[in-house]
């Protein structure tokens, strides 16, 4: 079992570089920030943890800065973003960031998107909320497109652009692992179809082990050999989990030799809470 953290970066946590450092110190696989840009005071979604949005959503740094401090401090440490939301980005911006990323830590990025839960938030950013999750497909099969392609185009019906050139390219082959984040079964199947794998979302009294099966079955009748990724409620908020590739494909639960697995937990709570913030 490999174990990583999930922090949400601010300037009042303790530092990428420190936290980077401690993790590789102690023999962590991983080291992952999540994504707002900001946080509309309409508030018009609601939380899905339920009460108030905790503070720290709305003071959350940049991921691909945080990550790229946390590689520069290491040299075996992971580092992945759990997750970006890709609908609110520019994908041709944000495939050199990721290739950028990569190149930096010579090949440690793990790249956890997901659609995003605040459609407040993204719709400042003009994206339709209703229409997310097809926009993430695209932007997703046009970076595909910028990584393994010295001369990329892209023509769908919500990105299009003519043929261009751009680098760095990624140093992973053909690019980063791309972990599509979200519940059981819509983000598994997206999973399927243009990821390398699920980050699930856990919640708190739900069996990761029972969605998990499923995740497998889907990915044996398409046969995907998917990562097996997973995660379960381990922290304060759901976490992200990362597994080693299976080369021969997803397996049931109970065989022998099963692939490591990696768990992720979310320790933003283990650092005192500034004043004002509420519990």
């Amino acid at each position: 079992m490999d174990f990583g953290v999930l922090m949400f970066f601010t300037d009042y946590a303790i530092s990428a570089v420190d936290l980077a450092k401690a993790l590789e110190e102690r023999g962590f696989e991983s080291v992952w920030a999540p994504e707002h840009s900001h946080i509309p005071t309409s508030r018009k979604t609601p939380f899905p943890g339920g009460g108030e949005l905790p503070k720290r959503y709305y003071d959350a740094m940049d991921p691909f800065v945080s990550l790229t401090a946390a590689a520069i401090a290491t040299t075996k440490l992971k580092v992945g973003t759990g997750v970006c939301l890709v609908q609110q980005r520019d994908p041709i911006q944000t495939a050199k960031l990721v290739a950028s990323v990569d190149q930096v830590s010579n090949g440690r990025f793990l790249f956890g998107v997901g659609g995003g839960w605040n459609q407040d938030e993204m719709e400042d950013h003009g994206t339709v909320f209703e229409s997310r999750f097809k926009l993430m497909r695209e932007r997703i099969e046009a970076m595909k497109e910028i990584w393994t392609k010295s001369k990329a185009e892209y023509h769908g019906d919500m990105v299009d652009f003519p043929e261009m050139m751009t680098w760095p390219k990624p140093v992973q082959k053909p690019y980063p692992p791309i972990l599509v984040g979200g519940g059981f079964p819509q983000a598994a199947r997206r999973a399927i179809r243009y990821g390398d794998g699920w980050c699930p979302v856990g919640r708190t009294g739900s069996s990761l082990l029972d969605v998990l099966e499923k995740y497998w079955q889907m990915a044996r009748r398409r046969a995907r050999p998917l990562s097996r990724h997973g995660c379960g409620p381990c922290g304060p908020d759901a976490a992200f989990g990362r597994a080693r590739q299976d080369p021969a494909g997803p397996r049931p639960l109970g065989r022998p030799d099963p692939p490591r697995r990696a768990l992720i937990l979310s320790v933003h709570s283990l650092h005192p809470r500034p004043a004002g913030e509420p519990a």
